[in-house]
């Protein structure tokens, strides 16, 4: 019989686009993938160590498997084994840690999945994670994730993910349109494009700094590809967000208006203890060209709260300046100090309580941004894929510009596209829908 392996990932998309490669290549080597919650002989743990909760969340996932089989081969990747290997490899139950370019090669590293007394730790320099690894992930029929980008060359003051996953570089534009074409080949409708820092695409495509292609070019080629009736963006810098980008986005055949475009605060003087890459000025000139382009396209935004001196003025400043942005949600990270950072170092540290206090300030203001932009579409004809979960009688999707929408169950849906319009927002804050096509039967 063959063994059986179950995966869990912690963190971002990117995460799940190599879990599902990883696990592919085991169901190669003949393993047998079944779901986390099954006894399995080996469990993967695929890690995250943007913030403290993820880091915490690794000990309870341990438990999870032992309750699943107290006998299981428990492996540990990701960049919190990367960063952190011996304190991971000493959770009681961990018996294998694999740092950034060993992950992929989880096949070599186990033999007879006996336990180890202690955890082995297989991890390399971070300068030696400087090859490329694609990856694709498919989690349900309607979407997958393809990665198309690794690392970072950005020295942000508060970030790891330059020391998990080391230099910026790049899949070669052939390969991410192989991987496109495969998808498309399995009948899934959307693929969202994902990496640490995706503008930076070129990067490193033949293993040196050399610019063949850029964003820009990967998002013309893609928007080619058959098969394959949505393209989304899942996050990208504004400073490397270009107007010639915006622009092709607003015309093109398959990219959905829709961005993610990390802020992280709208304090010029924060954003300058950050290093990060622009000020608020840019920000601000890049959300009003998308909205001049796409009036009804949806932006979502990436906040931190608490950054070593963040006064009350400069909390109420990002404040303000989101609320007067024309954008639609937010997503607000707490600041959690991290080894190894320029930031842990610094002065001014905010007490954990005032954290708190504005991150709830802020996520209330990201609910009344949504409210605000799913009323402002409500009258809307859009089209919008169907996801495969009955949730209680209800079948969800998503219209082109991420605003979800339901219907009375009805599995003929799940995986198709339909022209609806926008009814009225629901109790559950989601938007009800009326089928522009009248044979859409319910």
């Amino acid at each position: 019989m063959n063994k059986k392996v179950a995966f869990y990932t912690l963190g971002c998309k990117l995460n799940f686009s190599e879990t599902s490669t990883i696990g592919r290549s085991l169901v190669k080597d003949g393993f047998e993938r079944v779901d986390f919650s099954e006894k399995a002989d080996m469990y993967v743990i695929n890690t995250c160590s943007v913030t403290d909760n993820a880091d915490k969340k690794f000990k309870t996932i341990v438990k999870q498997a032992q309750k699943g089989n107290p006998e299981a081969f428990i492996a540990a990747v990701g960049c919190y084994a990367q960063l952190k290997p011996e304190e991971l490899a000493a959770v009681d139950g961990v018996d294998l840690v694999l740092g950034a370019t060993e992950k992929f090669k989880i096949g070599d590293y186990i033999n007879d999945l006996s336990k180890n007394d202690f955890g082995e730790v297989h991890s390399c320099e971070i300068a030696d994670a400087d090859f490329y690894v694609g990856s694709y992930a498919i989690g349900d029929r309607t979407r997958a994730f393809l990665k198309v980008q690794d690392g970072c060359d950005y020295k942000c003051t508060y970030c790891t993910i330059p020391l998990a996953r080391g230099i910026s570089r790049s899949d070669s534009l052939a390969n991410v349109l192989q991987n496109a074409a495969e998808i498309a080949g399995q009948g899934i409708k959307e693929i969202v494009l994902t990496g640490v820092n995706i503008g930076d695409y070129g990067k490193g495509e033949f293993g040196n700094k050399k610019h063949e292609h850029t964003f820009l070019d990967l998002v013309k080629a893609l928007d080619k590809v058959n098969g394959i009736s949505r393209l989304r963006i899942s996050s990208i810098e504004p400073n490397l967000l270009k107007n010639e980008t915006i622009d092709f986005v607003a015309n093109s055949n398959a990219f959905v208006p829709h961005f993610h475009i990390p802020l992280q605060s709208g304090s010029d003087v924060l954003l300058k203890l950050m290093k990060r890459r622009y000020l608020t000025a840019l920000y601000t000139e890049r959300i009003q060209r998308i909205k001049q382009v796409m009036p009804h396209c949806c932006i979502g935004v990436d906040v931190i709260v608490g950054f070593p001196g963040e006064t009350e003025a400069n909390f109420l400043e990002t404040y303000h300046f989101l609320n007067e942005l024309d954008i639609s949600y937010l997503h607000v990270f707490t600041y959690s100090e991290r080894d190894n950072t320029e930031a842990a170092t610094m002065e001014g540290v905010v007490p954990k309580n005032v954290r708190n206090k504005r991150s709830k300030m802020l996520r209330a203001l990201s609910v009344k941004k949504r409210r605000a932009f799913y009323e402002s579409q409500v009258g809307s004809e859009l089209e919008v894929l169907f996801e495969g979960e009955n949730r209680g009688g209800y079948i969800q999707g998503f219209t082109e510009n991420y605003v979800k929408v339901k219907a009375p169950w009805n599995p003929a849906l799940v995986n198709t596209l339909h022209k609806v319009r926008l009814k009225e927002i629901a109790a559950d804050g989601v938007v009800a829908i009326d089928f522009l096509n009248s044979e859409v039967l319910l």
